[in-house]
């Protein structure tokens, strides 16, 4: 089992470990907005990660002006882990790999996505309250979305893992940036179009499932 097992693996959070297309997505579910412009425009690079965040917010605002901390997380009571996580991540822990999230999502939902799997660390993007728990106008950017490299360096520098020892996973062509000289990457369950041919361009290895014990032959977990 040991021979190919990496000593940390860092998963995205939204469509891996989550099965939801996107914890952002969610909100605007909840609150009836759309951000399909808005995202196709910073993909195209029209603004940063900390513009976006604000735009959002603004979008959110427009339909419901003061929005409670509460609020925030009664939006995401339905979601679901992806079939697979809990297990995967307890035989990766068990076998001594560090297992790690790094997300551009929420961190309200990717903290509580952690507990439930039991990850080691996780970190993500987020919001700013006030003291009485109410949604201020700008977001907190620890992960840029495309950028996703320094939280990944970071995190091994911590573990004291060289690069030839991670194995990062994700489902977007963004994810891409967790994939540092040296490592390995895994495109898992990629929806978009941009990330099946972002993947295949990049010619990492693509596994096309719902069901995280797919992943298990890639994690030296057979």
């Amino acid at each position: 089992m040991g021979a190919d097992l990496p000593l940390c693996v860092a998963f995205d959070c939204d469509g891996v470990l989550a099965d939801s297309i996107s914890s952002w997505k969610t909100l605007h579910d909840h609150f009836g907005t759309d951000s399909s412009d808005l995202l196709a425009r910073f993909m195209a690079g029209e603004f940063s990660d900390s513009e976006f965040m604000a735009m959002d917010i603004a979008l959110w605002k427009e339909k419901v002006p003061k929005i409670h901390r509460d609020d925030i997380f009664r939006a995401y009571s339905g979601c679901k882990l992806m079939k697979g996580a809990k297990e995967i991540v307890a035989d990766l822990r068990a076998a001594g790999c560090h297992v790690a999230i790094v997300s551009a999502g929420v961190d309200l939902y990717v903290q509580s996505i952690a507990a439930l799997v039991k990850a080691d660390d996780w970190i993500a993007n987020g919001f700013e309250f006030d003291e009485d728990g109410w949604l201020q106008d700008e977001g907190v950017v620890r992960v840029p979305s495309m950028g996703k490299d320094a939280s990944i360096q970071k995190l091994l520098k911590i573990i004291d893992c060289p690069a030839d020892r991670l194995v990062s996973v994700g489902d977007s062509s963004m994810d891409l940036s967790m994939w540092i000289e040296g490592s390995r990457f895994i495109g898992f369950n990629p929806q978009r179009d941009s990330a099946k041919q972002a993947f295949s361009e990049a010619g990492v290895t693509v596994v096309n499932s719902k069901d995280l014990s797919d992943l298990r032959p890639h994690l030296g977990l057979d």
